[in-house]
């Protein structure tokens, strides 16, 4: 009998289910370790943040007082644009792969996940805004307090927050690979509004000087609307980088596969780039967050390049 004329197989029959490929796990954790290993925060933080703040803003965004409500609004969405490529806001990458699916209205389709996703991140946002405000002094990032070994309060908070916030997203990781089982399957909506809730997280650890200054002008309003509303737009400002290169991406994509109409789609190619993605860039928040800047008061050692 030949192959093609083999009878299916009996229920009695066990069946065989591969396992999830573990390399693009392995793949994920090493540009997340090389990435943390090779980033320069006085580079992201000082020369391109302060840099497109000032030319943005057009004075001196550290040195210059917030003259008033309106300043400050205008402040919070060029420091969040500003602060996108920052060690505490780099991993919104890791949800750009969840934007640009294998829809055949990529361009709807990337619109329609982009607002899912900012309806998380805004919801997170607004809450910390206006808690942040309620709380003022009593804020940890406010905190000027330094303890053992002269680690900031406030970087305290960021160890916490990000660490957490890395796990979530390498969970998320694993789970969009089939390594773990994925509660967001069938639900890809709630999977994007809760990839953009950790993003507005980002916010709640994010020891930024630019953000620092924000947090520390909405406290004085006393308003915690002000607050929801100015951490919304920095949110949004985070977003927008990701928000134009999603779009490009959808634009080619589409343009490619009306060329390549008659050549089958790989879904799976996509699903392997997003759980690789969001297992990285997980991995560089745990890992610089909470292995390295801890390093660099003396808790615990990571190896340090020329250039940090």
């Amino acid at each position: 009998m030949s192959l093609s004329q083999r009878p299916p197989a009996s229920p009695a029959e066990p069946t065989v289910r591969r396992s999830p490929a573990l390399l693009p796990v392995v793949i994920g954790l090493a540009i997340g370790v090389i990435l943390a290993l090779v980033w320069s925060f006085k580079l992201v933080d000082g020369v391109i943040g302060d840099t497109t703040a000032n030319s943005l803003l057009g004075y001196d965004a550290k040195e210059t007082a917030i003259s008033g409500a309106a300043a400050g609004i205008v402040f919070a969405f060029v420091s969040g644009l500003a602060g996108t490529f920052t060690a505490c806001n780099i991993a919104v990458f890791g949800a750009l792969p969840q934007l640009t699916g294998n829809s055949t209205n990529r361009t709807r389709a990337t619109m329609t996940a982009l607002g899912w996703l900012a309806a998380g991140m805004v919801a997170v946002s607004a809450v910390y805004g206006a808690i942040a405000v309620l709380l003022g002094d009593r804020l940890p990032q406010l905190s000027e307090r330094v303890l053992a070994g002269g680690v900031p309060v406030r970087l305290v908070q960021s160890f916490v927050v990000f660490g957490l916030i890395g796990l979530a997203f390498v969970y998320l990781g694993l789970c969009t690979l089939g390594v773990l089982r994925d509660p967001f399957a069938h639900r890809p909506r709630a999977r994007l509004v809760t990839l953009g809730a950790l993003i507005g997280g980002f916010l709640i650890g994010r020891p930024y000087p630019l953000f620092d200054k924000l947090i520390e002008f909405a406290a004085e309003t006393r308003n915690p609307l002000y607050g929801a509303l100015a951490f919304v737009l920095q949110s949004l400002g985070n977003l927008l980088i990701v928000a134009v290169l999603a779009g490009i991406i959808a634009l080619i994509a589409r343009a490619t596969a009306e060329r390549r109409a008659d050549r089958p789609r790989r879904p799976e190619r996509m699903i392997q780039i997003a759980g690789v993605a969001l297992i990285a860039l997980g991995t560089f928040l745990v890992v610089y967050w909470d292995v390295r800047v801890p390093s660099m008061f003396g808790f615990g050692a990571f190896p340090t390049m020329p250039w940090n």
